[in-house]
């Protein structure tokens, strides 16, 4: 019974979730990425920390010339973090992650 029930509230907590991104902007999605990011960088969880900054990375917008140095910019950064979790320095991960994510709600006005 307890399976089925934990099971019961996983699949709506999934659903919720589905919900959630669906109906989020794009501000919000880059927001719950960092989320992502900065939750599993505490957790010290390489691998997903690192998939998370690697779709910062695909989000990068190099097309517009207005946006190139920010996202070249922003480029080195990920990387940078990308290269600082594989050397377990989670704390400047966070650190970096963190501040990255702060400037961005306040330029998103969240």
């Amino acid at each position: 019974m307890y399976n089925t029930a934990s099971s019961y509230t996983q699949q709506r907590l999934n659903q919720y979730l589905v919900k959630e991104i669906m109906e989020a902007s794009p501000q919000q999605l880059l927001i719950k990425i960092y989320d992502f990011a900065i939750l599993n960088c505490q957790r010290r969880n390489i691998i997903k920390t690192n998939n998370a900054i690697q779709e910062l990375i695909n989000s990068l917008n190099f097309q517009d010339e207005s946006a190139r140095e920010i996202a070249t910019g922003l480029l080195r950064l990920y990387q940078f973090c990308q290269d600082h979790m594989r050397k377990n320095e989670y704390e400047l991960v966070y650190k970096v992650l963190t501040e990255l994510r702060d400037t961005w709600r306040k330029a998103f006005n969240m």
